[in-house]
């Protein structure tokens, strides 16, 4: 059985650059699900054939309490999108990208065909190997304040794909921030759909699951983590982590916004792209990054976070700078995550 870590650590020597166009779509697919997800669900399946790769929503992992219109898992998906580009890049490929190709299948978000050799360049290469080293780094980071040229230059990265990126550089305002996040998790918290569907996707340490997340990120002790999942559904919690949670986030180096102009799952798609393009521009300069999404989640909250940043559709919030190497979370294998031809992948 293949270890739950191995994709982190594929060797792109192993590239089969004398195969048949498919076993190489098939070995890029093992760094597109490298990208992050929520509660680290893996929404997505593909489908090879011949010199085509589809991408599908997996609306089977769907977080339908926390993400009811399938914004994040969409976004997901981009994310998932981009680093299958970087690949055919890195190695050497150009492509053809079709993105929500069949308004009769929205599941099927993009289309991508690959084509003729073309050049590498040396952005490719650094953000290729960018994709193992990132993590969603919820560890606490140095009292060290990102450099401005860095922050910079993500803003004009998710504007190349179609996003903004509004770094939150005014104290007012990462205070006014900090509060949302605290009252998303208080909100989150008392909701006990919202809590089960947590729990669901909590993992000990004893099961070798490919998905989900550890319960020590919300504070369970190792020697209870065979009970994360209850104690997560059984005990409002918000409380605590609202006032932990607004710390992080006014202590964090770096807050930014990324955002659309829309709100569609074009939009969405889009805004996934440009989150994995800033995730991984920021890794080329040693900066880590986690999510502090809580305010997204809920419609009002991300009314008044859209307010405070001066953007129409904020669509994720990350905390931004420098800490400890952490190791990756679980991922599914390739062939976990490829489905043939014709086949149906509606929940």
């Amino acid at each position: 059985m293949n270890s739950p870590l191995k994709l982190w650590s594929t060797s792109p020597d192993d590239f089969p650059a004398d195969n048949p166009a498919a076993d190489q779509l098939e070995f890029m697919v093992g760094y597109a699900v490298l990208a992050p997800s929520p509660h680290n669900t893996q929404p997505w399946l593909f489908c090879i054939n011949g010199t085509e790769v589809e991408l599908f929503a997996d609306r089977r992992r769907a977080l339908r309490v926390a993400d009811p219109a399938g914004r994040e898992l969409v976004m997901s998906c981009g994310a998932a999108l981009f680093n299958l580009r970087i690949a055919a890049e890195y190695f050497g490929h150009l492509y053809k990208l079709d993105c929500l190709p069949d308004p009769v299948n929205p599941d099927l978000l993009a289309r991508f065909h690959l084509s003729l050799h073309g050049e590498t360049s040396a952005e490719d290469v650094l953000l290729f190997y960018a994709i193992t080293q990132r993590r969603t780094n919820r560890q606490p980071y140095e009292d060290k304040p990102v450099a401005e040229e860095v922050l910079r230059q993500l803003e004009e990265d998710a504007h190349r794909f179609g996003a903004w990126f509004k770094v939150v550089r005014d104290q007012p305002a990462r205070q006014a921030v900090a509060d949302l996040v605290a009252e998303g998790d208080r909100r989150q918290w008392a909701d006990k759909p919202f809590r089960a569907e947590l729990a669901h996707w909590i993992r000990s340490p004893r099961e070798a699951h490919a998905d989900g997340l550890p319960a020590s990120i919300y504070g369970i002790k190792d020697w209870l983590s065979f009970a994360g999942s209850t104690l997560i559904r059984t005990f409002d919690r918000g409380g605590g982590l609202a006032a932990t949670d607004r710390d992080i986030a006014l202590r964090a180096p770096a807050l930014g916004v990324l955002g659309t102009d829309s709100d569609d799952p074009q939009a969405w798609l889009d805004a996934g792209q440009a989150l994995q393009r800033v995730l991984l521009g920021a890794r080329t300069d040693g900066v880590w990054a986690s999510f502090l999404n809580q305010p997204i989640e809920i419609p009002d909250l991300r009314h008044e976070l859209a307010n405070i940043i001066g953007g129409a559709y904020p669509q994720c919030l990350l905390r931004l700078g420098y800490g400890p190497e952490i190791p990756p979370t679980p991922r599914r294998s390739v062939h976990q995550v490829l489905v043939l031809p014709q086949h149906n992948v509606h929940a």
